[in-house]
């Protein structure tokens, strides 16, 4: 793979700051963001009015923990714009969630928003290994989700040529990347696993592709995955993080050289990591659920939003910025089963060292009795699909989960191509407990 290291001449000041720095630009700024979200959201001025605190509280970053939560629920009882910190017509643009879960959560962002997030993602991209004058394959989705758009807009702020195909039509996908002949894609992981199966059905070698490096997010994926991949294509792959409610993608992105955690872009998001049960603040280091406050968003500031991520806060390394580790579960993800936690990714790292097996799956709850029950369901590679090897594989895998994991999992190997394939964010879970 090649070295994509950048040159520190051509990174933001902010990125390689002294701490003291950072932290003072911090402070100027959360104090705007909260007398921001005070004076212009009603929601804000009732929550901060009820817990006793007020903007002018804030005199150093550790009385941020005197502040409410603000809950993705919030966003949906407030639909669609009711936590808007602008007139309506100051804002230039809408997303919005898919609304499968519940209503659609809203945001919007300001002519400023927008041009803060291009700034962010090419930083995201350049912290990945891309350059001016790149071509990046965008196989993100577009329309209302974050994705698409998102990185659209910081591929050509990065000064790169941007493909914007989106996502779906896998044949034509890897039409394109052999003609066009790209040194980057953005797209998510368990999408790329479409696109490296179908390179093999196209007798293409994924290893002379012109891909020199995957930003990979919007959903979890492992380090397993990753060395799948670099493998599979020889590049570099690197983790870029966001959710709508923040921004979007390029809040976090990990930076190529280290490959040690994602960067959080500090000058504009400040990370807190609290106690899912008690909402207590958690030193650096101590593993919780990830809070995120806005720093400079003028349509939509977000006050110690719950992202429901599991991860931990880190000292910088590539960047003086902190870290946070890769997410590989969110709380609202988890699956427990007689007792034991269980993470879609734990399964994952088990099939991606199984051999036998392509690294596709899905996991479906239901009932044995009275009992929680679990069956994942994979597939077998082209090379190992006659009964023998499916039985084979199939035990080993129930093994490694076993041994673990803790829990004990039917093991159904199908033939390739058998488990569903996602077009984006990948379905990991089917839940039918409720349906026998």
């Amino acid at each position: 793979m090649k070295d994509l290291t950048p040159n520190k001449a051509d990174l933001d000041p902010i990125e390689i700051a002294s701490i003291d720095e950072i932290r003072a630009k911090q402070l100027e700024r959360m104090k705007w963001s909260l007398r921001h979200a005070y004076d212009n959201v009603p929601m804000y001025k009732q929550r901060f009015d009820e817990a006793g605190v007020h903007p002018d509280d804030l005199q150093s970053l550790s009385d941020l923990a005197k502040f409410p939560f603000t809950y993705k629920n919030d966003l949906r009882d407030n639909y669609p714009f009711g936590l808007f910190a602008v007139p309506r017509e100051q804002i230039i643009r809408l997303h919005a969630s898919s609304g499968t879960t519940g209503k659609a959560t809203v945001v919007g962002y300001t002519a400023n928003d927008i041009n803060n997030w291009a700034d962010l993602l090419a930083r995201s991209l350049r912290a990945s290994g891309l350059r001016k004058g790149d071509m990046v394959h965008n196989a993100y989705g577009y329309g209302l989700f974050t994705g698409g758009l998102g990185a659209h807009y910081g591929i050509e702020r990065l000064g790169a040529t941007v493909v914007p195909m989106g996502g779906g039509q896998t044949e034509k996908q890897v039409g394109l990347i052999n003609d066009f002949k790209p040194d980057g894609i953005m797209v998510t992981p368990s999408y790329m696993l479409n696109i490296l199966e179908q390179f093999h059905k196209m007798g293409l070698d994924p290893r002379e592709s012109s891909l020199s490096v995957g930003v990979f997010g919007a959903e979890p994926w492992t380090n397993a995955m990753r060395n799948e991949v670099e493998q599979a294509f020889d590049m570099h792959a690197v983790d870029i993080y966001g959710l709508s409610e923040i921004m979007g993608p390029g809040v976090a992105n990990e930076c190529v050289e280290t490959k040690d955690g994602l960067h959080v872009w500090e000058d504009h998001f400040y990370p807190e990591v609290i106690d899912p049960e008690t909402g207590e603040v958690l030193p650096d280091g101590e593993m919780g659920e990830l809070v995120f406050t806005t720093l400079t968003k003028e349509g939509l500031p977000m006050i110690r939003y719950r992202t429901r991520d599991l991860t931990r806060l880190l000292p910088g390394t590539a960047r003086s910025l902190r870290r946070m580790e890769k997410i590989t579960g969110r709380s609202d993800d988890m699956i427990i089963l007689r007792g034991v936690n269980v993470f879609p990714t734990q399964i994952e790292e088990q099939l991606m060292a199984t051999g036998g097996l392509a690294p596709h799956f899905q996991i479906e709850l239901y009932k044995s009795g009275r009992m929680d029950a679990m069956r994942v369901f994979v597939e077998a590679n082209p090379d190992a699909a006659d009964e023998l090897s499916k039985t084979a594989a199939a035990r080993m895998l129930s093994k490694r989960i076993k041994d673990i994991v803790g829990v004990s999992t039917e093991i159904i190997v199908g033939d390739p191509g058998e488990v569903a394939r996602s077009e984006g964010k990948a379905k990991r879970v089917v839940d039918n407990r409720d349906k026998e």
